[in-house]
């Protein structure tokens, strides 16, 4: 059982739900990654916290990691990126294991990028959720300036997460053609209300990687290896 600590934001939770859905390989209902989700919109702002301007969103993370572990999840996917600045306190708080979405993510770029976009909110970015794993991994993250990352991309992920999913994903494109001017060979799409945006924009060129499908992909390998060896025990 796939637990999903999700409401940040909802529509987010529900296109990494739909991705899990669309990369399970199933024939049948039967066939699909049994999923039990904690969305609670009301957890606090994530970028808010990390920038000192609000209450921390932890406490309400670990909350909902309760209502998972009752539900009987095996392990816990967490559908938000900038949540990933309390990976390492929510990993402690509980036996499960939890998907790390930057690590699903670059472990997807191919050999030999050097030079990595990131698409995020200001608390991904200052945080260093992406670009601490790809140095470590060799590789430079390219981000958006000052200016960019305000109002255009905050701008979208905004647009996005009140409804206006079109002109969101118009300024998320904007930014992401200012990274690729800027040597970006490979974009992160490391907030989850982006993918929905530039999709809505016909924008998911074939240099982005979605993070929230990065993550659904590996916990449908997950849910597969926890099936197959249930058959072989069977």
């Amino acid at each position: 059982m796939l637990g999903v600590l999700g409401g940040m934001g909802p529509l987010a939770t529900v296109d990494f739900m739909d991705k899990v859905i669309s990369a399970t390989p199933a024939s049948r209902d039967q066939d699909h990654v049994p999923m039990v989700a904690a969305s609670v919109p009301q957890v606090p702002d994530r970028t808010a916290a990390i920038e000192g301007d609000g209450p921390s969103p932890l406490p309400a993370m670990l909350d909902g990691i309760r209502r998972l572990e009752r539900g009987g999840a095996e392990s816990v996917a967490i559908a938000c990126n900038t949540a990933h600045y309390w990976y390492d306190e929510m990993q402690a708080e509980t036996e499960l294991p939890i998907f790390h979405i930057a690590d699903m993510a670059i472990q997807t770029l191919d050999e030999g990028v050097a030079h990595v976009g990131i698409l995020a909110t200001a608390g991904t970015i200052s945080a260093g959720i992406y670009a601490d794993r790809l140095t470590a991994a060799g590789m430079a993250a390219v981000v958006p300036d000052d200016a960019d990352q305000n109002a255009l991309v905050m701008g979208g992920i905004n647009a996005v997460k009140a409804g206006d999913v079109a002109a969101g994903g118009d300024l998320l494109a904007k930014a992401a053609d200012a990274l690729r001017a800027k040597g970006a060979e490979r974009i992160i799409l490391g907030c989850t209300e982006v993918p929905p945006g530039l999709a809505a924009a016909d924008e998911m060129r074939d240099d982005c990687v979605d993070a929230t499908d990065a993550l659904a992909r590996a916990c449908v390998d997950w849910a597969m290896v926890d099936k197959a060896d249930a058959l072989k025990t069977a």
